[in-house]
C-alpha cells in the first residue's frame, strides 16, 4: 500500500534536511578557502581559484559514477534486494578509483594546459603547484561522493552531515597552520591550502566509509565483502547511468562560468556585483540541490517497488518542498536584499554603492532565477530516480548552451540590457530545462508501465 502525501513529506524531510545541511557545509569550506588565499596575496588567490576551478570541474565530471548509484541502489532497496545494494555501491568505489586515476595526468601537468588555455604564466605555474598536491585528493573526493550516495539511499544522512561539517573545521584550522605558517610550522601558501584539500577529503572518506562498514543498521549490507570481486552487469549498468550525468553537471557549470566571463567583459562593478547575487542565489540553491538528492531515493525506492501511485507522491512531496523554499527566498530577496549584499561590501570601497545597487537589482532577478533554478534540478533528481539520464542530458545542453548562453550574449551586449540581460539569458535557459525535464519525467511516469530508461 502506497503511503500517503504526508507521509511522503516527512520522510523527504528528514532525509533531505541533513543533505541541505551537508550542501551549505560544503559551500563554506570553499569559502573558506577564498578568504584565506585571499588575506594571504592576490597571487594565491588567483592561482587557488583557478586551481580549485579545474579540481572542481573535473569532479563534477567523475562523480556522475557514485550520483548513479543512488537510483540503482534505491530502486533494488525498494524491491528488497539488499545484496545488489553492496554489488552497486562495490562497483561505484571500482568506478571512482578508476576515474581518478585517469585524472591524475591532468593534474600533473595542468601548467601546460592552462597556458594553452591563454592563462599568465605566474598564475599557470601556481595552479599546478596546487593541483599536484590537490589532484591526490580526487580519489578520496570522489569515494566520499560514493559512501554519500550509498548512504543516502539508506536514509542515514545526518552522518554525511557531520562529516561534512567536521571536514569545514578541518580545512579552516590546517588552512590557517599552512597557508600562513602559524604555530611554528612552515608557511607554504597555495600549497598549504592543496594539503588542507587532502586532509578535509580523507577525514570525509574515512569517516563515511567507517560508518558504512560499522554504523547501526549497516552490518548486514556487508559492503566490502569481496570488493575485489568484478561484478561487469552491474559496472556497464552504472557506467551507462554516470557519464550523462557527469556531462549534465560540466554543462551546467559551463553555463555559470559563461555567464562570469561576461560580466567581466561589462567591467570589475558588474562581475563584483554578479559575484554577490550569484553567491546568495548559490547557497539557497543548496536547499534545492539536497532536496533534488532526497527525491532521487524516494522515487527510487517507489520505482524498484514498482509502486506508480507511490512514485508520483513521492515527487509530488518533493515538488512541494522546493516550491516553499523557493517562496521564501523570494521573501528574502525582496525584504532583505540590500542587507544581504551589504555583507560583502567594504562601506569604504569607493564602487561600494554602485555594486550594491546593482546587486540588489540583480537580486531581484534572482527570484524569478530561484524558480527556474530549483525547477530544473528537482526535475534532474526525478529522472534520475527513474533511472533516466541520457535524454535529460541532451535537453539539459540544449537548454543551458543552445538557449541560455546565446540568450544571455544577445540581451545583455547587442540588446543593451547589460548586467540584467546577462541574468535574464540564464533564465531563458534555465526555463527551457525546467519545462523539457519536467514534461519527460511526466510522459514516463504519467501512468505509463515503470520499466528501466537509460
Amino acid at each position: 500500500m502506497s503511503e500517503t502525501l504526508a507521509r511522503h513529506l516527512r520522510r523527504t524531510i528528514v532525509l533531505g534536511l541533513p543533505l541541505v545541511g551537508s550542501q551549505v557545509a560544503q559551500i563554506l569550506i570553499g569559502l573558506t578557502d577564498t578568504l584565506m588565499l585571499g588575506r594571504y596575496s592576490v597571487e594565491a588567490l588567483a592561482a587557488g581559484t583557478m586551481g580549485h576551478t579545474v579540481f572542481f570541474s573535473l569532479f563534477v565530471l567523475g562523480s556522475g559514477f557514485a550520483v548513479a548509484c543512488v537510483p540503482m541502489a534505491a530502486s533494488a532497496l525498494g524491491r528488497g534486494d539488499e545484496v545488489a545494494v553492496r554489488r552497486v555501491t562495490r562497483m561505484g568505489i571500482w568506478l571512482s578509483t578508476l576515474t581518478a586515476l585517469a585524472m591524475l595526468p591532468a593534474f600533473l601537468w595542468s601548467e601546460a594546459i592552462l597556458l594553452a588555455l591563454g592563462q599568465t604564466a605566474q598564475v599557470a605555474a601556481d595552479a599546478q603547484a596546487y593541483l599536484r598536491i590537490a589532484g591526490i585528493g580526487m580519489l578520496p573526493a570522489l569515494l566520499t561522493a560514493t559512501f554519500r550516495s550509498h548512504l543516502s539511499v539508506l536514509e542515514h544522512t545526518r552522518i554525511v552531515l557531520w562529516a561534512t561539517l567536521a571536514a569545514a573545521v578541518l580545512n579552516a584550522g590546517v588552512n590557517w597552520l599552512l597557508i600562513f605558517g602559524n604555530l611554528g610550522l612552515p608557511e607554504l601558501g597555495i600549497r598549504g591550502a592543496a594539503i588542507a584539500s587532502v586532509a578535509v577529503q580523507t577525514l570525509s572518506v574515512a569517516v563515511l566509509a567507517a560508518y558504512a562498514a560499522r554504523g547501526p543498521g549497516m552490518a548486514r549490507f556487508d559492503l566490502f565483502r569481496n570488493l575485489h570481486r568484478a561484478d561487469w552487469p552491474i559496472f556497464n549498468d552504472i557506467l551507462r547511468l554516470g557519464w550523462p550525468i557527469g556531462l549534465t553537471h560540466v554543462s551546467e557549470s559551463g553555463l555559470f562560468a559563461a555567464s562570469a566571463l561576461m560580466m567581466g567583459a561589462l567591467g570589475t562593478v558588474a562581475l563584483a556585483a554578479h559575484g554577490i547575487a550569484i553567491g546568495i542565489a548559490g547557497l539557497t540553491f543548496m536547499v534545492h540541490m539536497g532536496l533534488s538528492q532526497a527525491a532521487t531515493v524516494r522515487v527510487g525506492r517507489a520505482w524498484g517497488q514498482g509502486d506508480a501511485t507511490g512514485l508520483r507522491r513521492a515527487a509530488q512531496a518533493a515538488l512541494l518542498l522546493s516550491g516553499g523554499a523557493v517562496l521564501l527566498a523570494i521573501l528574502l530577496y525582496f525584504g532583505a536584499g540590500r542587507v544581504l549584499v551589504d555583507l560583502f561590501l567594504d562601506p569604504a570601497d569607493p564602487d561600494a554603492a554602485v555594486i550594491r545597487t546593482l546587486g540588489i537589482r540583480l537580486l531581484m532577478l534572482a527570484a524569478l532565477f530561484q524558480l527556474v533554478d530549483a525547477g530544473q534540478v528537482m526535475a534532474l533528481g526525478l529522472l534520475r530516480g527513474v533511472q533516466d539520464t541520457r535524454r535529460p542530458m541532451v535537453y539539459a545542453i540544449g537548454a543551458y548552451w543552445g538557449l541560455g548562453i546565446p540568450a544571455s550574449y544577445l540581451l545583455g551586449f547587442p540588446l543593451g540590457l547589460g548586467p540584467e540581460g546577462i541574468w535574464l539569458g540564464l533564465v531563458v535557459g534555465l526555463a527551457a530545462a525546467t519545462v523539457t525535464l519536467t514534461a519527460r519525467f511526466v510522459r514516463l511516469t504519467g501512468g505509463a508501465p515503470l520499466t528501466s530508461r537509460s
